[in-house]
């Protein structure tokens, strides 16, 4: 499978380190904004074009993976590239994720191609599992709890405030919310409940702090719901103390069993990350892989998570799979 990136920040540079791990892919090209020759990538022989240069490539790509934020750029990118190549996004504003497949999904169409849109770990893989337990505990409910970790969404929202220089996002669990439910406790909690939010913020020289900090905590869909809180910093401490990029959470379905339902079920799932975007990264790739197999077989449009099967994403046979992971 032929690859190509568009975006070479710490996702793109995830993406490439995830194609190396793949021996049935290839990267043939990487795709920016900045001047081409500033960009150093990982792989040897692989030439980083500049973004105008896409439609050259469209024969001698199969998959392109768009590592982009979903502030501004995706809502326009991906559409765009969506009628030129099979493509992959990682959109993750959960609250306009409909308003974005209706898009990428005309593009797709009109163009034969296929999309596979909000692909990562959440949405992405907690959305399947949210939908696993759902399907199976119908008497039930759902919670999701993330981090402590950095959110790239999050992040890149707040950089691209104006008099933002650079700024990390950490979204926070709750731990006493998180053990009631464990406990089966069951209960109803708001967001500012179940999360903390807190920004570390560069500025620039002579910006308006009191202006920018309230733009943060009242964006919509990123930070309005929540106890926010924002820090300002010099770039030095910012790369001293908050240069990783870890994340995690916990998808939990609560439910009952039972004539009367009077047994008690919990299913949850858990990720714990050194690295958020390497591991989005993964799961881009595998979907890469997926949607390569389904436009073989003639499915074209805008797909979710939910329309890909378990078999696709995996480099094994059907024989295989039945052999060793069934």
């Amino acid at each position: 499978m032929r690859i190509g990136i568009v975006g070479y920040g710490n996702l793109g540079r995830g993406v490439e380190c995830a194609i190396k791990q793949n021996p049935d892919m290839e990267l043939v090209g990487v795709f920016t904004r900045r001047n081409p020759e500033d960009v150093k990538i990982l792989t040897n022989d692989v030439k980083v074009y500049n973004l105008s240069e896409t439609k050259k490539m469209k024969d001698k790509i199969d998959v392109m993976i768009i590592c982009a934020g979903s502030a501004t750029d995706l809502p326009k990118m991906t559409p765009e590239l969506a009628r030129d190549f099979n493509v992959i996004d990682s959109y993750d504003n959960h609250s306009k994720v409909g308003e974005h497949f209706e898009r990428v999904n005309k593009a797709a169409c009109e163009s034969d191609h296929i999309a596979i849109i909000s692909v990562g770990w959440d949405p992405g893989l907690f959305s399947l599992n949210r939908v696993l337990g759902n399907a199976v505990l119908p008497s039930g409910r759902d919670y999701t709890f993330w981090g402590k970790g950095v959110s790239q969404g999050h992040s890149n929202a707040v950089r691209r405030l104006e008099g933002v220089v650079d700024a990390k996002q950490y979204t926070i669990p709750i731990e006493s919310a998180l053990e009631r439910v464990r406990n089966g406790d069951n209960p109803d909690l708001r967001p500012d409940e179940k999360h903390k939010r807190e920004c570390f913020v560069v500025a620039k020289e002579g910006a308006n702090l009191s202006k920018i900090e309230s733009e943060i905590v009242n964006m919509p869909a990123y930070f309005a719901e929540y106890d926010t809180s924002v820090h300002f910093l010099c770039q030095e401490d910012l790369n001293k103390y908050h240069s990783g990029i870890p994340h995690g959470g916990n998808v939990i379905r609560t439910g009952n069993t039972g004539w009367n339902e009077e047994n008690c079920a919990l299913v949850e799932f858990s990720l714990k990350l050194d690295s958020n975007p390497e591991f989005t990264s993964s799961v881009l790739v595998a979907y890469a892989r997926a949607a390569y197999r389904m436009k073989n077989r003639g499915i074209t449009g805008c797909k979710t998570v939910f329309d890909v099967a378990p078999g696709d994403l995996s480099p094994m046979s059907p024989e295989e799979l039945r052999a060793k992971m069934l």
